[in-house]
């Protein structure tokens, strides 16, 4: 039995859920977002929540098919009242970043800048040396994030590139500290 899968989903003030043929879409302040679901996944709505259910639950495809449905029909409620955010943070001399109408510019110590073309679903916003990436959809914000993570990762010796605002690197001593302990 999944313990997130029976968990209901409560529907908050103004937004609006319809089902229809496992299509599932949600339409709320911040926008309108559609996902279609596993045909042995059965949801329904029921006054203001959403339940998700298997025929099977003893079943183990079904039952990781039962959580990983109810998580992602909550993401999408989530996603149009609130919406998701991940900040990315860009460390080493020089480096900055700034965002010049649809694209994103990174000099992250390269003999030239990198471009990214930031999706028409998500915003992109640069203080200081902190990227905040901001939209509806949890998984697209996720992706975005780790594309522009991906262009200069953080490398453990000085702790240059970039790196999300909550991630710990472990770093390592240089050659030098090696070189003095003989």
């Amino acid at each position: 039995m999944s313990r997130i899968g029976k968990l209901p989903i409560e529907i908050p003030q103004g937004v609006k859920f319809e089902i229809k043929d496992n299509v599932a879409k949600v339409t709320g302040p911040k926008g309108e977002l559609e996902k279609e679901f596993h045909p042995k996944v059965k949801i329904e709505q029921k006054e203001n929540e959403i339940i998700v259910s298997v025929k099977n639950p003893s079943n183990k495809e079904e039952a990781a098919l039962w959580g990983l449905t109810r998580s992602l029909v909550a993401n999408l409620v989530q996603g149009v009242t609130v919406g998701f955010e991940k900040k990315l943070e860009v460390n080493g001399v020089g480096y900055k970043a700034e965002v010049t109408g649809d694209t994103l510019v990174l000099n992250i110590g390269y003999s030239h800048p990198v471009e990214y073309k930031i999706k028409p679903t998500i915003k992109v916003e640069v203080e200081k040396n902190v990227i905040t990436i901001s939209g509806i959809d949890k998984q697209m914000v996720g992706q975005v994030a780790a594309e522009i993570r991906s262009t200069r990762r953080p490398e453990p010796y000085k702790g240059k590139g970039i790196k999300y605002i909550d991630e710990i690197i472990r770093r390592k001593v240089g050659k030098t500290a090696a070189k003095g302990s003989e």
